[in-house]
């Protein structure tokens, strides 16, 4: 439940957060005996993820929503409305306490739904971990607020220095106001009194900033970041997506993967090039941890880039992930995936735990279970997590 490649990246968010580590732990060895025996039943999630809204304000290149190919640019989701009001979070956040689950906060920019602060004081309030996950072109006007709640981790995105970045992300002037809002979480949290929230920095590694990757060293020390992480690029190709959108339809009826089609693009990296700037960033990193997810050895990282279809043999060929996690949409719905549209019910309808092992939960859970994955799953970073 937790693969041995990645027990490094778990030891240290075990020294960082012992009790939430501890509390992983536990839950994975009852999930995984749930996986094994309990025919399609999971006990209550490990972790939610809760998409807050659509919207966003960026128009980053290599983005599955909003990005050159993005399915939401195109029209393929709301961009307003339709939105989770606060009393319907509330309302869901009470029903999670009762079974301790971590809660993150996405979107779109989830610094856009209004009642975030709010949110976040019921999640904090019912002693649950929660981690927002943000471009950070919002984040300063909040900084205050989030330390004095308890925020326990902020991942943001940053793909590079000022120009690197600005340019991938479409708006000039953005780095600048991320440095700033990171620069006011730190002051803030010294101000108070506080330790948290981590600041993990998330870099996507792209064809634009690939040969320039070690620029995030230098930018994780100056904003004293807790983490750096790269996460290697999704993409696929067209006969993936195709063979995805065949497979579900003919084994979910209705259901469509289309929010795959994203990404489906040429990578436009040379692995090899990759590997160079990956080796020279783990010798230069030392005063902060810098971690690859995911965590693919040399001759991955260059079948991975090269083959859309391969599936690397240092993590076990089956998605666990509707065992562990919920994702709970802007519109409510409850789905097990990120980017199929086939939903276990909606929170406004019924109890959270009801539909997490209702009839369409256990039927989904089977079904994977049964073929282990589907074919867009080996480009899925949920699948090398567990």
């Amino acid at each position: 439940m937790i693969p041995f490649r990645n027990f490094r990246r778990f030891l240290r968010k075990a020294l960082e957060q012992p009790s939430y580590a501890v509390r992983v732990a536990m839950k994975r060895l009852f999930t995984s005996m749930a996986y094994r025996c309990a025919g399609g039943r999971a006990p209550l999630p490990e972790a939610i993820t809760v998409f807050l809204t659509h919207r966003c304000n960026l128009r980053c290149k290599m983005c599955g929503q909003w990005g050159e190919h993005g399915v939401t640019r195109a029209g393929g989701a709301p961009q307003n409305g339709g939105e989770l009001t606060i009393a319907d979070l509330k309302r869901f956040i009470a029903e999670a306490g009762a079974f301790n689950p971590s809660i993150t906060l996405f979107g779109g920019e989830p610094f856009f739904h209004r009642d975030i602060i709010p949110l976040i004081e019921t999640i904090k309030a019912q002693g649950l971990h929660c981690l927002v996950i943000t471009n950070g072109s919002l984040l300063k006007p909040h900084a205050a607020s989030l330390v004095r709640l308890g925020l326990d981790e902020l991942n943001l995105s940053l793909d590079g220095n000022r120009d690197t970045h600005n340019e991938i992300r479409g708006m000039q002037g953005l780095f600048e106001r991320i440095v700033e809002g990171i620069e006011e979480i730190n002051h803030q949290k010294k101000l108070q009194g506080r330790t948290k929230p981590l600041i993990n920095l998330q870099c996507t590694i792209s064809k634009d900033n690939y040969a320039r990757l070690e620029e995030m060293l230098a930018v994780a020390e100056r904003l004293h970041a807790n983490s750096l992480t790269f996460h290697h690029l999704i993409f696929m190709d067209e006969a993936t997506y195709c063979s995805q959108e065949e497979t579900v339809g003919w084994l979910l009826p209705g259901t469509s993967s289309a929010n795959w089609k994203g990404f489906v693009f040429e990578s436009g990296i040379d692995p090899r090039l990759l590997l160079q700037k990956m080796d020279a960033i783990r010798q230069k990193a030392t005063k902060i941890f810098v971690n690859f997810y995911p965590n693919f050895s040399d001759t991955e990282v260059i079948d991975y880039y090269e083959n859309p279809r391969y599936l690397p043999k240092s993590y076990r060929p089956r998605c666990l992930s509707p065992w562990i996690t919920a994702y709970v949409f802007p519109t409510g719905d409850v789905r097990p995936c990120l980017n199929l549209d086939y939903s276990f019910g909606n929170i406004k309808d019924a109890p959270f735990s009801a539909l997490w092992n209702g009839e369409q939960a256990v039927r989904y859970r089977r079904i994977l279970k049964e073929r282990k994955l589907f074919p867009a799953c080996i480009r899925c970073t949920e699948l090398f997590r567990y």
